[in-house]
């Protein structure tokens, strides 16, 4: 045996084998690789193909073999098949991160990324990603489904726009939404062949805070067949599109019936807000969402400034109910990507910016920080501050944080939000804000003088 190959067995045998009857897995599109440790099988190494009974063939495999646990890569959405399978199988199944192990030279084949995988888990280098329930997960498809039929109808709304510019006709500057009652009036109207102003505008909603005459001149234009053809075939795919997210609001409230209740709604009956809005949110669901999220979560999370009921909905359908395989709140904001990701080297700090995640709920959480600048509240003013001295960016992010580390405690200890815990907090803002602007008279010569 040569020098080179004992070496590298060597290597290999310093490390205990902390899950011996590991396996590793390397997704593709249509070919799959498999590694199992070399005394399990003569062909330890194996390919199958990405069909359902291939699939079931290589869980089968894995059975004979004495295999309990199986690594593989988070591989666009490639995995969800096998991952199923093997779940349903009774396999402990680690979803691995690709950063974690990826960046190894020498290791660029199907195969030889296998056995790494294989390696790697089987001495514990490696550690699982997050992943929700399965009821969760159905609700996230859901979800994820009816935000690309909004984003869909979206499109249909910028096309009958755009045939609308090209006829010159400016309703859609006039009014506020062209999809609202007087816009579909209108519309509907001059599809049916109406071309005259003053008879169009008149289909107005006494809401409608346009006078008469700025209509009547905004619906005078050059109506095209070609462009009046585009509008129709728009507004009929938007009205269809609206239909298929009625049906998907219908699919989510009957799912989220299903969900164990964490509060008796009866005996501690959901509060009413202290804000009442006009109307509700745009694409917000036809049903009583707060109330599931209350029976669901166990708190009302729009009762933290900045959270509103679709942002609470999105934490639901990303994270789930439970976040106990968070092992704290800083281990959820690491894993949502809002604290600094620190890198020292020789005692020196090379950089401290946040790492960089594509999550959706992280998302949910910086939109709500952006809620917070015109907060009353301890949260809206702590938002100010950030902003005043880190930009507008940063605090985003430090504000994102607070709201994760809030909704974590709120999640994991069930109690209601209280403002009243941060008024130590406000209390020590107000001194430091006090002692700048003594400092700040004394310089100009002033004196400050309690009201």
């Amino acid at each position: 045996m040569s020098r080179r190959k004992r070496s590298k067995e060597s290597r290999k045998a310093a490390l205990p084998l902390l899950s011996p009857n590991a396996a590793g897995v390397d997704i593709g599109a249509r070919e799959i690789f498999v590694s199992v440790p070399p005394d399990r099988d003569p062909e330890p190494v194996r390919s199958y193909a990405t069909f359902t009974e291939d699939l079931h063939r290589l869980a089968d495999w894995l059975k004979s073999c004495g295999i309990e646990t199986v690594a593989m890569e988070s591989t666009g959405v490639y995995w969800i098949p096998l991952f199923q399978i093997l779940e349903a199988r009774g396999f402990e199944v680690c979803l691995v991160n690709a950063r974690y192990y990826q960046n190894v030279p020498g290791r660029r084949t199907d195969v030889s990324d296998c056995q790494w995988l294989q390696y790697l888990h089987s001495v514990g280098l490696l550690r699982a990603s997050f992943r929700p329930e399965q009821q969760v997960c159905v609700l996230r498809s859901l979800l994820r489904h009816r935000q690309n039929l909004i984003e869909t109808a979206s499109q249909q709304v910028l096309r009958m726009q755009k045939a609308l510019d090209q006829m010159n006709l400016q309703i859609h500057h006039v009014i506020s939404d062209v999809t609202g009652l007087t816009g579909l009036s209108i519309l509907d109207a001059i599809l049916a062949g109406e071309r005259d102003p003053a008879v169009l505008a008149k289909l107005k909603d006494p809401r409608v805070k346009a006078s008469d005459e700025t209509i009547v001149q905004s619906l005078v234009g050059d109506y095209r067949p070609e462009h009046l053809f585009t509008l129709r075939q728009s507004l009929a795919a938007y009205r269809y599109f609206q239909q298929l997210i009625a049906e998907c609001d219908r699919a989510i409230e009957k799912h989220l019936d299903q969900f164990a209740a964490k509060v008796d709604v009866n005996a501690r009956p959901l509060s009413s807000p202290k804000l009442r809005r006009r109307k509700p949110y745009r694409n917000e669901p036809n049903f009583d969402l707060r109330q599931h999220l209350y029976r669901i979560l166990g708190v009302d999370l729009t009762a933290v400034p900045g959270m509103n009921i679709l942002t609470a909905h999105t934490l639901l359908a990303e994270v789930g109910p439970d976040l106990s395989k968070f092992r704290s709140a800083s281990a959820f904001a690491s894993w949502l990507g809002l604290c600094p990701d620190n890198d020292i080297s020789g005692g020196k700090v090379l950089s401290v910016r946040t790492r960089k995640v594509t999550s959706r709920a992280a998302l949910a959480f910086r939109i709500a920080a952006q809620a917070l600048f015109k907060s009353k509240s301890w949260l809206g003013n702590f938002f100010r501050r950030m902003r005043a001295r880190l930009g507008a960016p940063k605090a985003i992010t430090a504000a994102a944080h607070k709201l994760a580390r809030i909704v974590y405690h709120l999640l994991t200890t069930r109690q209601p939000y209280d403002e009243t815990v941060f008024a130590k907090h406000e209390q020590a803002s107000r001194v430091r804000t006090e002692a700048r602007l003594r400092v700040q008279a004394k310089v100009l010569g002033l004196q400050l003088v309690p009201a």
